[in-house]
């Protein structure tokens, strides 16, 4: 019974849309598929009006339990990836700080261990003795022209080349690593071109998807570089050797 001065829930039309608004919602969200805890959890209200509001609708169908399992992982990982992302950044601008400036005997020294991890080395059965280095990566590059230019070799002296796949862009390579050097094209010889693996290879020789914008691998050359190739095995021989007295 009400009292004069009292309205029913049904005689007050803003609360009765808002029910309405209420049981629609409900509805949608059983129809993706989630359980009545989860819509409870979502809009507030009891699991008895939701149980009454969706009877009429068929029931979803269940989802396979690893296909659940992508799901709330993925759920989870778009959540957390922008924590990672910030929390990456922070420690990367950290480590750039405790670079600082770099002498002239640290570039010296990241030179000599960079070549040898990446430049062409001599065998006791192919005694070669050239200063070759190849890298893909613009920043290894950069490093390693400006340790040749700190140990003054003369940048006439260098001859570029780029191994590519036979259907890559040649010309847009040798502009992008002419641009990043500052050297002039007239130093690139003519470029290696490499049959694919497979014609159904979606992977180029530098290993990136073609999709991307590849630009191989850069090959620097030393002419008449024997000399230095045996100080850098000289170099790094010592490097080894103080590596083995402090361990």
């Amino acid at each position: 019974m009400t009292t004069p001065n009292s309205t029913s829930f049904s005689d007050n039309p803003l609360r009765a849309r808002a029910r309405d608004d209420l049981r629609e919602q409900a509805r949608a969200l059983h129809s993706q598929g989630l359980t009545y805890d989860r819509i409870q959890q979502r809009l507030g209200c009891s699991k008895s009006s939701i149980s009454l509001w969706v009877r009429d609708l068929p029931r979803p169908p269940r989802r396979d339990p690893g296909e659940q399992g992508l799901l709330t992982a993925r759920k989870r990982w778009d959540r957390e990836l922008p924590i990672r992302d910030e929390k990456r950044q922070r420690t990367r601008e950290a480590a750039l700080a405790e670079i600082g400036t770099m002498t002239d005997r640290e570039l010296f020294m990241a030179g000599v261990a960079l070549y040898w991890a990446e430049g062409s080395k001599d065998t006791a059965y192919a005694r070669r003795e050239r200063a070759v280095f190849i890298n893909s990566d613009p920043g290894v590059i950069t490093v390693h022209l400006a340790w040749l230019d700190l140990l003054g070799i003369e940048r006439d002296l260098l001859r570029f080349r780029l191994p590519m796949h036979e259907t890559a862009d040649v010309p847009g390579a040798e502009c992008y690593w002419a641009e990043l050097t500052r050297m002039d094209r007239s130093q690139f010889q003519r470029a290696t071109l490499n049959e694919p693996r497979s014609r159904s290879t979606t992977r180029g020789h530098s290993g990136r998807t073609r999709g991307e914008a590849c630009r191989g691998c850069l090959i620097i050359a030393v002419q008449q570089s024997a000399d230095l190739y045996r100080r850098i095995e000289g170099w790094w021989c010592g490097i080894v050797r103080d590596a083995a007295e402090t361990g």
